[in-house]
């Protein structure tokens, strides 16, 4: 169904990097959410009355709250895909991870109340009417919900969308649900067994771990993650496709909603080469980041010294001291200041941000063992840097 709809309703459809399609897909989606939810409200509700099972009743609120799920992704997508303006220069795409968090608050809370109502029902147990009716109404209620689940999950991971892939976890977990209390249902009947409480219990605590799943996907890009490997990989592949780039470092990625990256780094370039011809590769480049990765970027031009013999010497004998002290520090930018009485070594270093170490240990470390390694006359003046993403 929803297939048909999106050939029906979307046109350039596989165009997910465009915010008006993302849009669109999240528009359709979350009707077809609320339509759905709003049915099988109304059945579950229907089938809880007949048979007095509080675990049914309370799937079915379930459903209701999992509707204004749908709208509050269906606004979110219609926010996030507003145009740039004078107060919000990179766009409204983060609103897509606050719909999603609002989702995953909506699965907290209902169930938060699921596990309440559950164990009121445990304390003072009441008896569940089956009927071949309510049987049917949650077996179906299983499929639809399985059905919602591959959608949002299949249509999620095509647009990369946080908040879809919440939605789906929220349908999956329904699914799981709602099994449960046909399960009891049934057990209820033939072993006259009352369960339903009980149930309910798991199946809140159930949900409950979705709903904190969810919300850490949804959470980490607006408290700002780390970038995909595979994105920084196909950055440094782009850069360094041009022989007059010959290292990068110092990338940074900053997401502002699906489609809408901004990224700044730092490309070494050869100190001896045209500026002006330099400075025209580094616009190229900046050009295809933004047609082929659909990224804004800053680059930063850094001359490095690549013809003079005795300082690429000095490079390689710091850089293999460094590695010989532990192989997951890098180096770059590395300059060499010659007086008449002592030679500056300048240059970065790169360290995890749980590195044991601290900034003023390692540089007095490295201090120590360049000293021994190149003689007293030489000194290092390092910057101690953090690793904002996983570099190749």
């Amino acid at each position: 169904m929803v297939t048909i709809l999106i050939n029906l309703w979307i046109k350039n459809k596989d165009d997910v990097k465009n915010p008006k399609v993302r849009q669109q897909y999240g528009m359709l989606c979350g009707m077809v959410g609320i339509f759905l939810n709003l049915m099988l409200f109304l059945g579950k509700f229907l089938a809880g009355t007949i048979s007095h099972s509080i675990a049914i009743t309370a799937d079915a609120f379930n459903n209701l709250s999992d509707a204004g799920s749908s709208c509050v992704t269906l606004v979110g997508f219609k926010m996030a895909g507003a145009k740039p303006d004078m107060g919000h220069p990179f766009g409204h795409g983060r609103i897509e991870y606050i719909a999603g968090l609002i989702v995953s608050g909506a699965i907290i809370l209902m169930a938060f109340e699921l596990v309440q109502n559950s164990v009121s029902r445990i304390i003072h147990p009441k008896p569940v009417e089956f009927q071949t009716l309510t049987a049917a109404i949650l077996f179906f209620s299983i499929l639809v919900k399985l059905y919602m689940a591959y959608y949002n999950y299949r249509i999620g991971r095509k647009l990369d969308s946080a908040a879809m892939r919440a939605t789906a976890t929220d349908s999956l977990s329904d699914t799981c649900a709602t099994t449960a209390v046909l399960l009891a249902a049934i057990v209820g009947e033939i072993w006259e067994v009352q369960i339903d409480g009980y149930c309910g219990v798991l199946v809140g605590i159930f949900i409950f771990y979705a709903g904190i799943s969810a919300a850490r996907e949804t959470l980490n890009p607006l408290l700002g993650q780390a970038p995909d490997e595979d994105l920084v990989h196909r950055i440094e592949e782009t850069v360094l496709s041009h022989q007059e780039i010959c290292g990068i470092h110092d990338l940074l990625v900053h997401d502002y909603g699906p489609g809408r990256l901004i990224i700044s780094l730092h490309a070494e370039v050869p100190a001896e080469g045209n500026i002006l011809e330099l400075h025209d590769v580094v616009d190229n480049v900046e050009g295809e980041l933004r047609r082929n990765l659909h990224c804004d970027a800053v680059i930063h031009m850094d001359p490095v010294v690549t013809e003079d013999e005795h300082i690429l010497e000095l490079k390689h004998k710091v850089e293999k001291l460094i590695h010989d002290m532990d192989d997951v520090i890098t180096m770059h930018d590395f300059r060499v200041v010659a007086g008449p009485t002592h030679t500056n070594l300048i240059f970065d270093v790169v360290v995890p941000y749980e590195y044991e170490m601290s900034d003023e240990d390692l540089t007095e470390q490295i201090q120590k063992r360049a000293c021994a390694l190149l003689g007293e006359n030489h000194y290092v003046v390092i910057q101690v840097d953090k690793a904002y993403c996983k570099q190749g």
